[in-house]
């Protein structure tokens, strides 16, 4: 007797090739504008191929925030976030994002846009925050262990830090020349020369 067939969904499509093209195309209409049947079209499947997949559209927009946010919370779980002095802690917080902001740059220019008009977008706001509060902890620990600036208020640091590193989705290209490494780098060379305190 042979074993039944296991289900892996429709060939050719994904779930991670049909959501890549979900943020695609929220990215460029909006969450709003774009439709299921838009969505199907550029498949070039019919609707009840996603379906097959995911119950709706609102399930396509949780998968991306969650893509997005669940690499930026493992970034904080990593050795090199947990151990150690807080500074260089929070400086391999940072580098990671970018590391992670450019391996997943449409999922991460998808979260930065939304606004909470929805349950699914208010959850990711949240955690957000939560990610806010934890960089924030960071700059407060590495002021309390003199290795940066007590002048700037550590919640202002951490926006002023996270500001910069999400802005990176205006303009950075995966494909334009500047590698993801060279990248961070660049990012954490010119902002922490002006946290670190002089020794």
């Amino acid at each position: 007797m042979t074993a039944a067939p296991v289900r892996r969904g429709r060939p050719g499509h994904s779930l991670d090739s049909l959501l890549d093209v979900a943020v695609a195309a929220f990215n460029e209409r909006g969450y709003d504008a774009t439709s299921m049947e838009e969505l199907a079209a550029r498949l070039g499947v019919t609707k009840s191929a996603i379906y097959h997949h995911v119950p709706g559209k609102v399930e396509l927009l949780r998968l991306a925030l969650d893509r997005a946010l669940d690499a930026l919370f493992a970034v904080t779980e990593e050795p090199e976030a947990t151990t150690g002095r807080a500074v260089d802690r929070l400086e391999h917080v940072v580098r990671r994002s970018v590391q992670v902001l450019a391996a997943e740059l449409p999922s991460v220019t998808l979260l930065l846009r939304v606004r909470g008009n929805s349950a699914v977008e208010r959850v990711a706001l949240q955690r957000r925050r939560e990610l806010d509060r934890i960089v924030t902890d960071l700059v407060r620990a590495a002021v309390a262990e003199g290795d940066v600036r007590p002048d700037v208020d550590p919640a202002v640091t951490s926006r002023l830090l996270f500001g910069t590193v999400n802005s990176l989705t205006e303009w950075y290209r995966p494909d334009g020349g500047l590698g993801a490494d060279d990248l961070a780098d660049a990012l954490v060379a010119s902002t922490f020369r002006g946290l670190r305190t002089r020794s």
